[in-house]
Parts: C-alpha cells; structure tokens; sequence
C-alpha cells in the first residue's frame, strides 16, 4: 500500500513542482512587465533617454542601407498579424480536421487574447512612437506595447507548444530555438526600423510571456482535473496527440526515387525552356505576315477601343486574381489543408514545384526573349519584365489546375468539378483582363498555356501527386462528415 501511495504521489509532486515553477515565472513576467508600464507612462527619465538614444542609434546605422532595410522588413513581417493570422488560422482548422478540437481552442483563446491586450495597452499608455532624423517605414497607433513583439511571442509560442508531440525528440530543441530566435529577431527590427522603442519590445515580449504562460498552465490544470498526465512544456501540450497532429505519419518516401526524380525535373525543364523560347522568338520577331500577327496586333487594338471606366475597374481586379501576392495566398491556405486532411507530402511538393517551376520558366524565357509590350496605352505602366510569356496567366494555370488534379481524384463529391471550373475561368479571366489592360499579346496567353501544359503535365509524370490515392489513402475527415467539424468545438470541454 505504501508503495501505491508513493506511486500516486510522484506524479503529484512533480506536477506541484512543475506548477509552482511555472506560476514563478508568469509572476515574474508580469510583475516585471508592470514596472516597465508604470516606468513608460510616467516618463522616468534614465528610461526616456536611454530609448531616445537607441532609436537614434539604430537609425543612423540602419537607414543609409536599403538593402538592409529590404531585409529587415522582411523579417518584421514574419510578425505582423497578416501573417500571425494565417499560421494560427490554418493550425485551428487543421486542428479540428484531425479532431483536436482541445488544441485548437487553445490556440483561439491564447491568439484572441493576445489581440486583445495589444490594442487595449497601447490605448491605455498613449505612448508616440519614436521620431527619428531619417524615417525608414510607418507605422499606425500608438508604440507601447510592440504589438510585432507580443503577437510573434504568443502565436509562434503557442503553436510550438501544440506541435512539439509531433516532432521526433531530437529536433524539440531546436525547434524551440529557432522559435526563441525569430521572435527575438522580429522584436530586433522593430527598433531598428525605428517604430518602436527598446522599452516597447521589452514590453511585448513580458507581456507575451506572461500570457503565454497563463493560458499554458490553464491548459495543464484543465488536464490534471481530468485525471491526465502533465508532462514538461519540453514535450508540449498534449504528447499522446503526437501522431494525430503529425503531418504525415504514415508517408515513408515522399518520392520513391528522388535523385532520379531530381534528373527527370531538371531535364524536363530544359526541354520546356527550348520550347518556350523557340515559339516566343518565332511569334516575337518572324511571324510577320502571318495569321499569329495579325491577331497580335488586332486583339490589343479592339480592347483598346473598347475601354471604360467600369471595365477598366474589373480588369484591375481580376488581374489581381493572377499577381504574386494572390497565388501565394492561394498556395498559402491549399497546401496545409490538402497536408492535414490527406496527411500526405506529394501533393503539397506537386503545388509547390509548380509555382517554383512556372516562376523560373518565366522569368529565364522572358529575360531571352524580351518582347515588347502590345503597341498600345499599357494601363499598369512600365513593367520590369517582357511581355512574352504572361506571368500573370501562366501562375493561374499552373496553380489551379494542380489544385484540380489533386482534388478531382480525392473527392467523389460534386464539388469537385468546381475545382475544373475555376482551372479554367481562372486563366481565361486573368488573360482577357491582361490584354484589356494592354499588357500582353494573345500569343502571350499563347505561351503562357504552353508553359503550364508542359510543366504540370511533366510533374505529373514525374511527381504522381495521387499515387497514395490509388494504394487506398482516404482524408482525415471524409467530405460526408464535414458538418460534424461544428460539433467540435462544443466537445472541447467536455470530458473524454
């Protein structure tokens, strides 16, 4: 019996020690975060010009630069909430896909919290952001706390405290200090930038801590009530989740024969590069005379005549659809989801060797072949590439119709003709609205549909993004059931 008793009572003790430690270091933080409130609002002047100096001082080192600013801002908005959002949003949805619906609480709860106390802070202290000789960026409200500092705090904290089950223990460490430095580095460029002072970093990153450990020690009082385990913070949230949440569990070799597959894609793209070039130097300056020019000159014309305000308005939208930032979006929220209901690499490689490959194609063709743009007003000016072939076109292409590919032969649902659909709305509308603007030739649609045919249809060959489908892999969550993600939420706090 004694031996029972001690048995129970080991485990106790060490959640006790654990806890009292970890109370410590949220009282710590918080009570050290206070201070530096108290010290900011009332101006305490060795603060005051300690931050004033600072900022002074990183200016003067950072703004003659510009390729380090470049770079800074890069890594600033590895902290913005543009950013921040989307990881946390994809994590949640992922989440409740894999039926983790604790987890993805937590995360609501720790990522709503720390959106809150940011604004709210900064209304409360009304601290100006520093003034600096040469201004580098802007940014808008007041600067205590750094909302950079505290959002990359609690979010990239947060979803590393809900994904560490899922690594092998030898890279938790790392992972873990990877973390520590992008946050510090996030923090660093908000002084150098010179929108935030040292004090408003130091802020956010106390307040961040502090938060990030309330909503972590709720979460493991919530387990200990309900008679569970609670193991270290070094082993995450939920370690018996660990398979669950992980990417792709039951994927061994995302490619069979990878230096063999390597070979193939570098030889394809080779080929595909001499076809774009030798049907955009023929269409650019020796078709003369022929049907190919004479539409090339015509099409451009009659969308010229044919402009208006309303158009053009559309035109500039829907062009958007075929830009950088909106394909990256797209790429950006498909991948995690067709990861976590499939749980399966292939797919994902496909999408992004498509995107990687049709940028490469373009930009190599269009620096060989630099053709001019259509002989008439080009709405969005002067463009730094050529006009063959469309990059706007080909990202469409290759982008939904991978998508296509992969949904079509996971899904016996309706909703997957709507994936063909767009595979091919998408492009036409992006090319009509390219020609309207004046910004591309129809054998620039030409040579963008030439690009996307050869290039996907070679990964095809090469990747086969659906192998696992044919070998009897089924989603997470079959598309029949995707109403019952609503009853997740309300299960999160019920016992198992």
């Amino acid at each position: 019996m004694t031996a029972l008793k001690e048995t129970t009572r080991r485990p106790l003790g060490h959640f006790a020690e654990r806890s009292i430690a970890g109370l410590l270091v949220i009282a710590g933080a918080g009570v050290g975060f206070g201070l530096l409130l108290m010290l900011v609002r009332f101006k305490w002047g060795p603060l005051y010009d300690a931050d004033h100096e600072a900022a002074e001082w990183f200016n003067g080192l950072v703004a003659p630069h510009h390729p380090l600013v470049t770079v800074l801002q890069a890594v600033t908005d590895l902290g913005g909430r543009p950013v921040l959002i989307w990881l946390v949003t994809i994590a949640v949805v992922s989440l409740l896909i894999r039926r983790q619906s604790r987890l993805a609480v937590y995360l609501i709860i720790t990522g709503v919290g720390g959106l809150i106390l940011d604004p709210s802070l900064k209304a409360l202290v009304g601290r100006l952001r520093p003034v600096v000789d040469v201004p580098i960026t802007h940014a808008p409200g007041n600067s205590f706390p750094s909302g950079h500092a505290l959002g990359s705090f609690v979010a990239y904290g947060a979803l590393l405290l809900v994904f560490l089950p899922a690594m092998a223990p030898r890279w938790r460490k790392p992972a873990i200090a990877i973390a520590a430095v992008l946050v510090a580095l996030v923090g660093l460029t908000r002084i150098a930038l010179g929108v935030h002072f040292v004090s408003d970093v130091l802020g956010g990153w106390l307040l961040g801590a502090a938060w990030l450990g309330v909503t972590a020690y709720a979460f493991r009082l919530w387990r200990r009530e309900r008679g569970r385990p609670v193991p270290p913070l070094t082993e995450g949230l939920e370690p018996e989740a660990g398979e669950e949440i992980s990417p792709a569990p039951a994927e061994e070799h995302v490619l069979e024969h990878p230096r063999s597959a390597i070979a193939e894609l570098l030889v394809g793209w080779v080929i595909v590069f001499g076809a774009l070039y030798g049907f955009g130097m023929f269409v650019s300056y020796h078709a003369k005379g022929t049907f190919l020019a004479t539409l090339d000159t015509a099409v451009p014309q009659w969308f010229a005549e044919r402009r208006t305000d309303p158009l053009t308005e559309l035109s500039w939208w829907w062009s958007k659809f075929g830009d950088t930032h909106a394909i990256l979006l797209v790429s950006l929220v498909f991948c995690p989801l067709v990861l976590a209901i499939w749980r399966r690499w292939r797919p994902v490689l496909f999408v992004v060797l498509a995107m990687f490959g049709e940028l490469s194609l373009f930009l190599a063709s269009a620096r060989v072949v630099e053709r001019p743009r259509p002989p008439v007003q080009n709405l969005d000016g002067q463009m730094p590439t050529s006009s063959f072939p469309s990059g706007h076109i080909a990202a469409t292409i290759c982008l939904w119709s991978a998508m296509a590919i992969i949904v079509f032969a996971r899904t016996d649902r309706w909703w997957r003709w709507l994936f063909v659909a767009l595979a091919v709305i998408m492009p036409v509308g992006v090319a009509t609205s390219r020609m309207y603007r004046g910004m591309h030739h129809p054998t620039d649609f030409m040579g963008a549909i030439l690009l996307g045919a050869l290039w996907i249809g070679l990964l095809y060959w090469v990747v086969r993004p659906n192998a696992d489908v044919h070998q009897g892999n089924r989603p997470a969550i079959e598309s029949g059931q995707v109403h019952e993600l609503d009853d997740e939420l309300a299960r999160a706090g019920r016992e198992d």
